[in-house]
């Protein structure tokens, strides 16, 4: 009896901060996704049901909000988690002062306001003779209004990759010597090494990361707003997180529809929700909460 109240005290203080800034804004979410609730209706809101809910599945642009988004998550978090592994293992071959010194660097773009770093992409994708791209490959091309969706990637990517790149370096490091000196003793070779050895090893680590950019890159749009708004032209890199603020905070249409955006990021709640089940499930990550079978003394 006494473990379990001293589990609940250590628990506590962390349940009460999930139920505080997750469980609340969720209820709170769902409540006014009831509501008609705008800058018109703001001193008397009504209580509409689910009309919010069918009037967003009624919208002529919702598969191509739906397949942005897609397109915006998957190859975003396929740059992100990719150029992070890359990153820490071509840095762990580094001596351990300059691997530290170029993880420091590539840092800086997290560091950086998100009003800087847009606007050093905007003077980097740029028309000539002022854009560096455009200088660099000698094609006169304004590559956020031509080429919006790999200008995003990039943008969120470079930022992204920095935090795969930390855990996994941390990973590596963890990775007992023995197990590398045994597959240099056996002929292995770098690539087989990474592959037969390292990575086997990663798969928590990419498996947390997966997720946890997965979850993060559908509720994210910052960099989207800052460098195309949902542009150019009409709907053309809009995000459901970026159309949900647009409904619910820039009078969109003349009229701050705030019960409507609450609908919206209700169901990226349930999004996040079912796509956190469907990776427990693909990765068994059950499997990483069970007792050891084996101890060692």
């Amino acid at each position: 009896m006494r473990g379990t109240w001293v589990r609940l005290l250590f628990l506590g203080p962390a349940g009460v901060l999930v139920l505080l800034f997750f469980l609340v804004p969720v209820l709170l979410t769902l409540a006014l996704s009831l509501t008609d609730l705008s800058t018109v209706t703001f001193s008397r809101p009504r209580f509409v049901g689910l009309a919010n809910y069918l009037e967003i599945l009624r919208d002529p642009f919702f598969p191509l909000i739906l397949k942005n988004t897609f397109k915006y998550v998957v190859f975003t978090l396929v740059f992100n988690v990719l150029m992070g592994l890359f990153l820490a293992l071509a840095t762990s071959l580094l001596p351990e002062r300059w691997g530290d010194a170029f993880r420091a660097l590539w840092l800086l773009p997290r560091i950086t306001a998100s009003v800087v770093y847009v606007l050093i992409w905007q003077g980097i994708a740029a028309v000539a003779p002022y854009g560096l791209l455009s200088q660099l490959t000698g094609v006169s091309v304004n590559w956020i209004q031509q080429h919006p969706w790999p200008t995003i990637v990039l943008a969120n990517g470079f930022v992204g990759a920095s935090f795969g790149m930390l855990l996994f370096t941390a990973a590596i490091r963890a990775i007992p010597p023995e197990l590398l000196r045994a597959a240099a003793v056996d002929g292995a070779g770098l690539w087989a090494t990474v592959r037969h050895v390292v990575l086997p090893l990663l798969r928590w680590p990419i498996l947390f990361v997966t997720a946890y950019q997965t979850l993060s890159l559908l509720t994210s749009f910052e960099y989207i707003l800052l460098l195309t708004d949902g542009g150019p032209g009409f709907y053309t890199t809009e995000v459901w997180a970026l159309h949900a603020y647009h409904l619910a905070f820039s009078n969109y249409y003349g009229n701050a529809r705030f019960g409507l955006g609450a609908a919206m990021a209700a169901i990226l709640v349930l999004i996040g929700l079912l796509v956190s089940l469907l990776y427990l499930r693909l990765f068994n990550f059950r499997r990483l909460l069970e007792v050891p079978r084996i101890e060692v003394d």
